[in-house]
């Protein structure tokens, strides 16, 4: 689609000689001979550009700039004058206009001026959907009071450069945490560096963090930096720091209090300026009464503790995330954006999901990718998923659940999947020992998702 570009000039010859310059170059021009008729036309249909005249009747042409500064402050303006000064191209530039081309108007200084003008623009556009972008991939999505509360926990956080510790299970987000504070922060341009202490060996997590010189070790064929160095001037992730060694938390430990250290097999000790944000799925208190992690170090940790909720508890922000994941995997692949019925998402809200939001991330792309349609229904979900909705854990609290409907629909399901096993998923003997014809058993089972297996299949054939 051709770039739209709006001309402003009470003289017709310029109008039109403009129209037809820039026409042949492919823009698509629009003529105003008035700065208000300019004004409206922007209100009506905002162009990409605007080549105003100075020098206009009625409202001249500062006024109009001013104008559409304060309503479109993103539209780029080129001011166009016969009666130039350093004076006007001063105060046209501290209002905003990208260029000032005196007259008589050079074309090629107008389409350079107007290639630049709308590049620039276009430049612009794209480093604002970035931002966009960025911010939504370090937002934590959800409107449930234990997500609201963290978001605002974190925003209070980010702009401190005190340590965060960072609780939550497997799967929770605590990684998407600890990248919110860094991109809120004040080092965001810095780096961030992640480690994940349970993936690294334990006779290599000091060199990992801390470097190496030269010869240190076997192997060690050339000096390395390590992540602390790294992280210099940013922030360094320490996932979970509860399974590090005794020996390291002691290390750690002196870093954080003195923020300098030696690489292994080295002797001159390095500064660095390096915040903290650790994570762990772990007790930490129960590790410390274990004797596994040092007291001293949990409280150099725990300055700023903040807890990521498991999806359990917060069953109310599944739509949000689940659209979240649908439009992100439409962006990765070629198969489209694809939707959810509701009914579905309603199903979604009634499992536990015990590895909380990694596991519903996986779960929807596994709808996206087997279903064919381009709506996922109830009956594109999983056989296994679907037997596991409702099966409460033995001794469950039936009161659990907010509302009688939600209570009955669990307990019917239970009900009905216990005789149906008793039964050997015979479903006429079924029906006949709970009291029910076949045929509402049949209904009932549609409504609660309950699927016959290949053995109640061939029961029921069989009856």
């Amino acid at each position: 689609m051709a770039e739209k570009i709006l001309v402003v000039d009470d003289e017709p010859s310029i109008l039109q000689s403009l129209k037809g310059v820039l026409e042949d170059e492919g823009y698509e021009t629009v003529l105003a001979g008035s700065g208000e008729a300019a004004l409206e036309e922007i209100v009506r249909d905002p162009p990409d550009l605007v080549l105003l005249d100075i020098w206009l009747p009625g409202m001249d042409g500062m006024e109009v700039l001013e104008r559409i500064k304060k309503t479109h402050p993103s539209l780029p303006v080129i001011i166009i004058s016969g009666h130039g000064t350093i004076e006007t191209a001063v105060r046209a530039t501290r209002t905003g206009a990208f260029d000032f081309v005196e007259k008589p108007l050079s074309v090629e200084r107008i389409l350079v001026s107007v290639q630049n003008a709308l590049q620039v623009s276009r430049l612009e556009a794209d480093n604002l959907l970035w931002r966009e972008k960025a911010e939504r991939r370090h937002r934590l999505t959800g409107d449930s009071p234990a997500i609201t509360q963290l978001r605002e926990q974190i925003r209070r956080a980010a702009p401190s450069n005190a340590t965060v510790l960072v609780t939550g299970e497997n799967g929770t987000g605590k990684e998407l945490v600890a990248r919110s504070i860094h991109f809120f922060s004040p080092r965001r341009n810095r780096p961030l560096i992640e480690v994940n202490c349970a993936a690294i060996p334990e006779e290599l997590i000091e060199s990992e963090l801390f470097g190496h010189e030269k010869g240190a070790f076997t192997g060690a064929q050339e000096r390395r930096r390590g992540k602390f160095d790294l992280a210099d001037g940013g922030t360094l992730f320490l996932d979970e720091i509860g399974d590090m060694s005794l020996k390291t938390q002691a290390k750690i430990l002196r870093i954080i209090q003195e923020q300098s250290f030696e690489r292994v097999g080295g002797s001159k000790t390095i500064r660095v300026d390096v915040r903290i944000v650790a994570a762990t799925n772990k007790d930490l208190q129960a590790e410390i009464e274990a004797g596994r992690f040092r007291q001293d170090l949990f409280f150099r940790l725990n300055v700023i503790p903040l807890h990521v909720p498991p999806l359990r508890d917060r069953l109310e922000d599944i739509p949000l995330l689940v659209d979240d994941f649908l439009q992100e995997l439409s962006q990765e692949s070629t198969l489209g954006r694809k939707e959810i019925d509701p009914e579905v998402l309603d199903l979604l809200k009634r499992y536990d999901w015990p590895g909380n939001v990694r596991e519903l991330k996986n779960f929807v792309e596994r709808l996206v990718i087997m279903t064919p349609g381009r709506i996922i229904r109830r009956g594109d979900l999983p056989p296994d998923f679907v037997r596991q909705l409702g099966r409460a854990p033995a001794g469950e609290d039936p009161f659990r659940y907010p509302t009688l409907k939600e209570a009955r629909f669990y307990f019917e399901r239970e009900y009905l999947l216990r005789k149906l096993e008793e039964n050997d998923w015979n479903v006429s003997l079924t029906a006949q020992n709970v009291g029910l014809e076949r045929s509402h058993l049949h209904r009932k089972m549609k409504v609660l998702g309950i699927r016959p297996n290949n053995g109640a299949a061939a029961a029921e054939g069989n009856a």
